[in-house]
């Protein structure tokens, strides 16, 4: 089912297929020392680790249509890659294979302030769409951790979300159109500058698909309005259950926050640590929570707000009181991932959702294994929304705590399944979680995704070694659970 994982040239045909893709691709940048291809051979999880065939960075559509032509006709699997900022592994290169870097499309090609649209090329950085929609009075709306940083091609292979998802939405409720070249060199365009676009709605089922379907070259993107206002709410919690509850509590109580995000106190600890941000340091867990919009509209929600947390045992109440100050707080949370280096050598996050009832049950779970594994775990949600990322703290150069580490991730997401949620919120399957996938859905099901895969890339090139488990591999990982094993395929290079 998946002949393009099993491509495996010997170091001949290697150094064969690296010389003439060098010559078909003359007018491109192509890599193929280990030298300069090193830099490529992972993303930010950089636990798993893969040297490709070849790298290219065509600059042209044309180019991209000429990489995956040649790439079908010598039956070479292709790779597409972004800002390499992703943490599940879904742009790991394959030993055999082209690794397809966008890197070089970063042009924005039209801001529409009338329409409250830009087109933007996929290397462009998500930050930089709102830097250049600023003098219109708009901004893009989703904002991951990552923003300054990553894409917004790999934003679209992920459907990517951020600490104000919650009232925007993830990228696949902000993107209006994609243009995207197939495996045959086909360009196809999903979507429309439209509220709606004829035909089958194809664009939320390409959102998501993580460079399994085709390669972005085009993205039409939604703007909103800056609002005039906007403040925070930092409530102090005495016990993480009391934090969970809240989280609910509001949402229950007909509030839709523009962003609510849920910290422990080792997190804020060490991200306070960091950036000396102001963080109440006694608080066990801290609940950030936005309101924007008018002056009036704010005020009203921020006291509904201030009211539903304190009757759910918040101990400090502290609002943003300027600009500066919002910023802060919402700084410490977009730095908890490195905040967290100072704590452990490595970290492992994860990205299972859960129902927003089971946040407490979830946050108990995670405690106990903490003690089975003998690593601690801090924790970071965008709570609004159930997307959890505990970051399992480790050091890989001590034998055994990656393996560890990995164990207790698959704990983590299983009991996501189990509490009625999903093992993944925006940082998509990859190769992290592909086995988790045999848990999440049955064998009827991953058919069915093979389906939609194979309609868009019947040859099954296109980052065919990740995302969709084969019946093989979930059958291997069924066995694994019965024997009592630790992680299976231990083809790939790891800590």
């Amino acid at each position: 089912m998946n002949p393009a994982a099993d491509f495996s040239p010997d170091a001949g045909q290697r150094a064969h297929l690296q010389q003439q893709l060098q010559q078909e691709w003359a007018g491109m940048e192509v890599l193929i020392s280990p030298a300069e291809m090193t830099p490529f051979e992972c993303d930010a999880l950089a636990a798993f680790r893969q040297m490709p065939l070849v790298v290219v960075l065509p600059e042209t559509e044309l180019q991209v249509q000429q990489v995956l032509r040649t790439c079908l006709r010598l039956g070479v699997p292709v790779v597409p890659r972004g800002a390499g900022t992703g943490l599940a592994g879904s742009a790991l290169p394959m030993a055999g294979g082209v690794l397809l870097v966008m890197s070089k499309f970063k042009r924005i090609l039209a801001v529409d302030a009338v329409a409250r649209t830009a087109v933007v090329q996929p290397g462009v950085r998500n930050l930089a769409i709102s830097e250049a929609a600023a003098p219109f009075g708009l901004y893009y709306a989703p904002d991951p951790s990552s923003q300054i940083a990553c894409s917004i091609g790999g934003n679209v292979n992920e459907n990517a979300g951020g600490v104000h998802c919650l009232k925007y939405g993830l990228t696949v409720n902000n993107v209006l159109q994609v243009r995207a070249v197939t495996i045959d060199g086909e360009v196809i365009e999903l979507g429309s500058h439209a509220p709606d676009a004829p035909g089958l709605d194809l664009l939320t089922v390409f959102i998501g698909s993580e460079g399994m379907f085709a390669v972005v070259t085009e993205v039409v993107v939604k703007l909103v309005p800056k609002p005039q206002l906007a403040q925070v709410i930092m409530a102090s919690f005495d016990d993480m259950g009391k934090a969970g509850d809240a989280v609910a509590a509001v949402v229950a109580a007909g509030i839709i926050p523009a962003g609510l995000e849920m910290m422990d106190g080792p997190c804020t600890r060490a991200v306070d640590s960091y950036l000396k941000v102001g963080y109440d340091l006694r608080a066990e867990a801290i609940l950030l929570c936005e309101s924007d919009g008018t002056p009036e509209e704010v005020a009203e929600e921020i006291g509904r707000m201030s009211a539903v947390l304190n009757e759910c045992g918040a101990i400090r109440i502290q609002v943003s009181r300027n600009e500066i100050e919002r910023l802060a707080m919402w700084a410490g949370r977009k730095n908890a991932f490195p905040a967290a280096a100072q704590l452990a050598p490595d970290y492992y996050c994860m990205d299972g959702t859960i129902p927003r009832r089971h946040i407490s049950s979830m946050l108990a779970f995670i405690a106990a294994k903490e003690q089975h594994y003998g690593l601690q775990c801090i924790n970071v949600f965008h709570a609004g929304d159930g997307n959890m990322h505990p970051l399992i703290l480790f050091d890989s150069s001590i034998d055994g705590q990656w393996p560890q580490a990995e164990a207790f991730g698959t704990d983590i997401l299983e009991e996501c399944v189990r509490l009625g949620g999903t093992i993944t919120g925006e940082h998509g399957v990859g190769m992290e979680k592909i086995n988790a996938m045999c848990v999440q859905f049955s064998e009827a099901e991953r058919d069915a995704f093979w389906g939609v895969k194979h309609a868009f890339d019947p040859s099954n090139l296109l980052n065919a070694d990740k995302n969709i488990p084969t019946r093989n591999r979930c059958a291997e990982y069924g066995r694994m659970h019965i024997k009592g094993g630790q992680m299976p395929f231990p083809e790939l290079e790891r800590f």
